[in-house]
């Protein structure tokens, strides 16, 4: 489950210290335990929440760190992403945020085959390579590595050595793996995630499910045999889903129990203010440590940026650096009119209560009782110390009044990003 507990020994980050509790806020929710855990330093108690003020600035202290379902990772409440690294992000720049990450106590990465994003054959593996070149400097049994194989594609061949189609079989697993290790500078990774599926499913911002779509797949059981091999052999430790569904999930853990093989442990879905529903509508009962234990690593908890604010002017010139104008159709879900209509009403909440958007945004998405870890993505170090900032000042969790506004406007304008 998403719960904080400490790590030992505190030194093992330069931002030291212990995780702290979270307090669930949401009665639909409140079945989410939260089992004792310590802090460092805690922030100051007792004092009322005073409207129209800045939301209480909590003293700034370590990550939370919180256990990955049922594995045995622990992982910080910030899970670094690296989509740019290789198109935004030179070498260096990957490097000195690595580093960034890497003090201040964000002990998980995530990769992936595809990346960099957007997806070109001329580009493609040069995350890893850049990941796999800071590596060499790093007690790599201290760093969690995430990556991810390819679910279904036909637009994606170049990736193998000889494919039309990307499926999720065991010999494209098995190659994904070999290429990945090699690139990433490393003899096993720590979590292998499926990145979307290989049967047909609603994919980055659709939302209802086609019939006419459904295709043949690769079993479950089939898939989970493939891992099982390279958990046997070393070279993988932990599996997961991303962009999965609650059927899909089910599955995976229905094959896995019958059939004796490895259990997905994390799942990797979009979830911001923007993206609501998906989650917390079925997968959060799906993923609840009663049930069946998935922790949640949530990608775009700032709607691919546009929940910085950033992209409500156009013609700014942080609008214009934004990769939602670097790459034309990318997450346009993002930059529709009703989105940004909502983006809108969460800014005036946030400037209500004193805070950024950036700091209203992450703050919802870490204080969800089901949340493992955000996925936090940055093009410089200054966006990711402004990320990393929000997680430590803003109080937890954040005052029932704040919360109250953004349910206001979620009953509203609910997912607004979906196509």
């Amino acid at each position: 489950m998403a719960s904080p507990i400490a790590l030992a020994p505190a030194s093992l980050f330069s931002a030291a210290g212990a995780a702290a509790a979270r307090r669930p806020r949401r009665p639909d929710l409140a079945a989410f335990p939260r089992p004792p855990s310590y802090r460092a330093r805690r922030p100051p108690r007792g004092s009322r929440f005073e409207p129209r003020a800045a939301a209480k600035l909590a003293e700034k202290t370590a990550l939370e760190y919180r256990k990955l379902g049922d594995s045995d990772l622990v992982v910080s409440e910030i899970t670094l992403g690296t989509m740019t690294f290789g198109e935004q992000n030179t070498e260096k720049e990957a490097h000195d945020m690595l580093s960034y990450a890497w003090d201040h106590g964000i002990n998980i990465l995530d990769t992936a085959e595809a990346y960099p994003i957007p997806m070109r054959k001329e580009t493609q593996g040069r995350t890893d390579l850049y990941i796999g070149s800071w590596l060499k400097s790093q007690p790599r049994d201290k760093v969690i590595l995430a990556t991810k194989v390819c679910g279904y594609s036909e637009r994606s061949s170049y990736i193998r050595e000889d494919a039309k189609v990307l499926r999720v079989d065991a010999a494209n697993i098995k190659e994904s793996v070999e290429k990945s290790l090699k690139r990433l500078n490393t003899d096993y990774i720590d979590l292998l995630q499926i990145h979307w599926p290989d049967r047909y499913v609603p994919l980055f911002g659709e939302y209802n499910y086609d019939f006419s779509k459904w295709r043949p797949s690769v079993p479950f059981v089939e898939q989970l045999k493939a891992f099982q091999e390279l958990i046997d052999e070393g070279k993988v430790r932990y599996i997961g889903v991303s962009n999965e569904t609650s059927y899909g999930v089910m599955e995976f853990v229905h094959a896995a129990k019958v059939e004796g093989l490895p259990k997905i442990v994390s799942i990797q879905n979009s979830y911001s203010l923007l993206v609501r529903c998906r989650f917390e509508v079925d997968l959060v009962e799906v993923c609840h440590p009663k049930n069946c234990n998935i922790g949640l690593l949530a990608y775009s908890p700032l709607g691919g940026g546009s929940l910085s604010g950033k992209y409500l002017d156009k013609n700014s010139e942080a609008a214009k650096k934004g990769r939602l104008n670097l790459f034309p159709g990318y997450m346009e879900r993002y930059y529709r009119s009703y989105a940004k209509e909502a983006t809108i009403k969460y800014v005036e909440v946030a400037k209500k209560y004193g805070l950024t958007l950036v700091q209203l945004a992450l703050a919802f998405a870490r204080d969800q009782p089901f949340m493992t870890s955000s996925i936090i993505g940055a093009t410089s170090v200054e966006q990711l110390k402004e990320d990393i900032d929000a997680f430590l000042t803003v109080e937890r969790p954040l005052p029932s009044e704040i919360m109250a506004d953004i349910d206001a406007i979620f009953k509203r304008y609910k997912d607004p990003a979906i196509l």
